[in-house]
């Protein structure tokens, strides 16, 4: 087998992943939905989230035109729909300031966080557009490297936290609720934009 034939495919399919997938970005929201949780149900809500993540790219990236196909959606139609769920979900965080919150649950792993925050509509239309010119391998090895950035990220989120305090996380993870609903209106106008091309 040509390495070569793999690796370049790879690193070409590697950059737009990591900027779709976002690990660092990831981290002060992980730190938020995980407030109050015990460090064993942390461990599993991180597993749970990266393994929900490969698991809905990976089945996207295969069934993802077929889905679309049948029932006549298109890119764009995923792009603003995945927007508008991602933009409830930073308005409510946001607005839920001064409000007491729901007991924190160790089922957030899978949904909101495995999906739509790591396996969103930019992970999963990026995947699904980079297998056309690089193939399936490379892709699928591409998204397994970021995701392991993602879970090395979660878990050492302790060791930030204690670097720059609760209330330093708590300022980081509005922010980052700030920044979510900014990268929601940016796929919004991303498949508005492409639907009036």
């Amino acid at each position: 087998m040509d390495w070569k034939t793999i690796l370049d495919p790879f690193l070409l399919s590697l950059i737009p992943i990591f900027v779709a997938v976002d690990p660092l970005g990831m981290l002060p929201i992980y730190v938020a939905i995980t407030e109050g949780l015990k460090k064993r149900q942390r461990k599993t809500v991180i597993w749970h989230s990266i393994l929900t993540a490969f698991l809905i790219t990976v089945g996207f990236i295969f069934l993802g035109s077929a889905v679309f196909t049948a029932l006549g959606i298109l890119v764009e139609d995923f792009l603003i729909a995945g927007g508008i769920l991602l933009l409830i979900i930073a308005v409510i965080d946001i607005l839920r300031a001064g409000e007491k919150k729901l007991p924190p649950s160790p089922n957030v792993g899978v949904v909101p966080l495995g999906t739509p925050l790591i396996a969103g509509p930019a992970v999963l239309t990026t995947a699904l557009v980079l297998v056309g010119p690089y193939g399936y391998v490379p892709v699928i090895l591409a998204l397994s490297v970021n995701l392991l950035l993602t879970w090395i990220a979660f878990v050492l989120a302790d060791r930030i936290i204690k670097l720059i305090g609760i209330n330093g996380a708590r300022a980081i993870a509005k922010i980052a609720s700030l920044l979510l609903a900014a990268i929601a209106v940016k796929l919004i106008r991303s498949g508005i934009v492409k639907l009036l091309e």
